[in-house]
């Protein structure tokens, strides 16, 4: 990368060669060409074979080494597609690529259908006494516990395929059908049209009319397609209910909880205590918020206001690199390192262009390859933090990738881990360097609201899922129903300080997570949890917690909540966990209300 590149309008864009030249490098055909040949290969040799019990335990290890060699290249080829992709929707060719790639991948998983039935087939002591002769085998050991952790909700081969042949043509089209029209839609405001991220970021404007404006203009946008909106959100919430049934989930959680490694009662437990802190958090803070603004009360658009517009000065991305990279580097040398391959090898995009998504990730793609990051950069401050949240998923990435494809990933209660680590490293060194009482009410300010969008936002935004998909179970919801599950769950969450004005009430349908992945949004409130308590623990007692935390993101998917927290003295099974967590945020609550 040329410094050129790190300017403020010659943004450096990904470099997707790692995964492929270009959308014509022969390697994708060539990749595809043997995919098909050892998919039906890995069928023909393994199908049945562990159902009886004369396989032995090379046999075993054989198939699960061949199964993840065919799912890493099927991965690497859906991850060139998906970043393209989510790189610019609007291109149609694009866009026929990524359908394609999905609907090729899809027919290549009939091929697979069978091998985690089988697997479920085997007696729990015939294989662990072939993990047990088999040291290379035994490392696959959490994986098969995941995938028996599933067993008592899985149906026959003809079932499983069937479902997973008619998700081409029922959610997944639903869910690309969200994804473009959200992408494809223009939000009048501030005498322009914008994008979804463009009006997004208007609305943390330093003027309290140009963000009422984007207010209403994202309302005015959202409110031309809620019908379109709200078929889509009934549609894939009925679906879910479906197959939830067949395979007898006890409730629309259930799955999301298995898939986390999480226990239902564990979730419960956050869920209350965020609700039971919302008058000591959110309350307490909004109307503390009004008082320095000097109005009655906030409107919903005014939460994430800067308290001083003069401290919301756009940074370069020189300035905002260097921020990040340099309150890494203070934690620790070899997490800092990682990052810095991001930027010096174009592993991250980072201009908000049209077409382009909005918000930002962080994708693993695949273990033989590298993560990349997707930004809508504007140079605020919130930018600022996205960068590092982003970052600490990419370094988490890196660093579970010598898990290899299929013990890499970690749950979504442990993957926010490192992101919002690195946040709060970005935070606790900027306030360090804070030279006036402003700037630190500021960069207070800003991280309370933050960790209240991470943890009582998303503790919402999942009580406004648990309601609208318990209400489905009943009959197809009407718009006004939905936008009142809506309402409801914000002004629970919001408190008296903050008027939730009408226009707000169909916000919901911009909330990705909603379609993407139904109750994905309490893992944020989990991670932001976890990592208080972790960082009060670093900040107690630092000596030797660097080494224990790179050994909790490297151990990727191996390993759950319990046995991650252990070194540290931590269990989220205890409820005084939550509380230790939340009273993080209470305590910068409680230093913005000292200052003078």
């Amino acid at each position: 990368m040329t410094n050129d590149a790190l300017g403020t309008t010659n943004y450096p864009e990904w470099d997707l060669s790692s995964l492929y030249v270009h959308d014509t490098d022969p390697a994708i055909n060539k990749d595809w060409d043997l995919s098909t040949v050892q998919a039906a290969q890995f069928q023909s040799t393994y199908e049945g074979m562990f159902k009886g019990t004369s396989w032995e335990s090379q046999d075993l290890l054989n198939a699960i080494t061949d199964y993840e060699v065919i799912q890493e290249r099927l991965g690497r080829l859906a991850s060139y597609a998906g970043l393209r992709y989510y790189k610019n929707i609007k291109d149609q060719s694009i866009l026929l690529m990524y359908q394609q790639t999905q609907e090729r991948i899809t027919t290549l998983g009939a091929h697979f259908i069978f091998f985690s039935l089988d697997l479920n087939m085997i007696d729990n002591k015939r294989l662990e006494d072939a993990c047990a002769t088999l040291p290379a085998l035994a490392r696959y050991r959490p994986y098969f516990n995941q995938i028996r952790a599933f067993k008592p909700y899985q149906l026959n081969a003809d079932l499983e395929k069937l479902f997973m042949e008619k998700s081409m043509t029922s959610s997944r089209a639903l869910i690309r059908l969200y994804d473009e029209t959200l992408a494809g839609m223009s939000f009048f405001a501030d005498g322009k049209r914008l994008s979804l991220s463009g009006v997004m970021e208007l609305m943390s404007d330093g003027n309290p009319t140009v963000r009422r404006q984007a207010a209403m203009a994202l309302s005015d946008g959202l409110s031309e397609k809620t019908s379109l909106f709200s078929f889509i959100t009934n549609t894939l919430a009925k679906d879910k209910d479906i197959e939830d049934t067949w395979r007898g989930f006890a409730s629309p959680m259930s799955e999301r909880h298995l898939a986390n490694q999480v226990e239902a009662e564990v979730v419960d437990a956050l869920t209350l205590a965020v609700k039971q802190h919302y008058p000591r958090l959110s309350h307490r803070y909004y109307a503390l918020k009004a008082k320095m603004m000097n109005v009655p009360v906030l409107q919903y658009w005014d939460r994430n206001a800067p308290l001083l517009a003069a401290n919301d000065t756009p940074y370069t991305w020189i300035e905002a690199r260097q921020i990040v990279l340099d309150a890494y580097s203070a934690f620790d040398k070899t997490i800092a390192a990682i990052a810095h391959e991001f930027f010096d090898k174009n592993w991250i995009d980072v201009p908000s262009t049209d077409g382009k998504t909005s918000g930002a990730f962080s994708h693993p793609t695949v273990p033989s390859a590298h993560p990349y990051i997707l930004l809508n950069f504007h140079g605020k401050k919130r930018d600022i933090m996205t960068l590092a949240h982003e970052l600490g998923h990419g370094v988490h990435q890196v660093l579970a990738a010598k898990q290899r494809y299929l013990l890499s990933d970690t749950p979504l209660t442990l993957a926010e881990t490192a992101s919002v680590f690195g946040e709060m490293l970005t935070f606790q060194s900027l306030l360090q360097k804070a030279q006036t009482v402003d700037e630190k009410r500021y960069l207070l300010a800003s991280k309370i609201e933050d960790m209240l969008n991470t943890v009582v936002r998303q503790i919402a935004f999942y009580l406004f899922e648990v309601a609208l998909h318990s209400k489905r179970k009943l009959g197809e919801l009407t718009t006004d129903q939905i936008n009142e599950i809506w309402i409801e769950t914000q002004k629970e969450a919001l408190g008296d300080a903050v008027h939730i004005d009408p226009i707000v009430s169909v916000y919901w349908a911009y909330i990705s997570h909603f379609i993407h992945s139904p109750f994905y949004v309490y893992a944020y409130a989990f991670g932001d949890c976890l990592v208080n308590s972790l960082f009060a623990v670093y900040q107690q007692n630092p000596t030797g917690f660097q080494k224990k935390y790179i050994e909790l993101l490297a151990s990727g998917g191996t390993k759950g909540h319990k046995e991650l927290l252990a070194p540290f003295n931590l269990d989220a099974s205890n409820p005084g966990f939550w509380e230790k967590g939340l009273s993080m945020i209470e305590n910068l609550i409680d230093q913005l209300e000292n200052l003078p």
